[in-house]
């Protein structure tokens, strides 16, 4: 079964695996295994447990949708991140969002003082214009 993770950045992960299981605050948990019935699924805040032999990945979900069909699992995310262990991958994901977070107050403090600066210089032409 294939399982293809995809966010704004692109996509994320792109591999074949034994069976997954998600896990999701609204609707909890459930696995999906080779030739599982279609299926399309949110994922609100949780997880999706990659196992491929012995080796378990976790990608963790923020705001994503998922769909199965013909062993072929597809997931869209608002924001992923991949870890060896759920706990990690939570962490990376909500620093990864403070950065984020940070950056368009950064990007929102410039805006309006430029906008200050244009009001401040239209002022000054029209004084000088009269």
């Amino acid at each position: 079964m294939r399982i293809i993770v995809i966010n704004p950045e692109g996509e994320l992960y792109n591999e074949t695996v034994d069976y997954v299981v998600v896990s999701s605050k609204s609707l909890g948990e459930f696995a999906i295994l080779d030739n599982h019935a279609p299926l399309i699924s949110s994922i609100d805040v949780g997880y999706i447990k990659l196992v491929k032999d012995q080796e378990i990945i976790f990608t963790v979900v923020i705001n994503g949708a998922l769909e199965h069909r013909e062993n072929v699992i597809n997931v869209i995310a608002q924001e992923a991140h991949v870890g060896l262990d759920k706990d990690n991958a939570m962490k990376h994901l909500e620093d990864v969002r403070k950065e984020r977070l940070e950056e368009n107050r950064q990007r929102t403090r410039d805006f309006l003082k430029a906008e200050r600066e244009l009001k401040k210089n239209l002022k000054e032409a029209q004084a000088s214009n009269r």
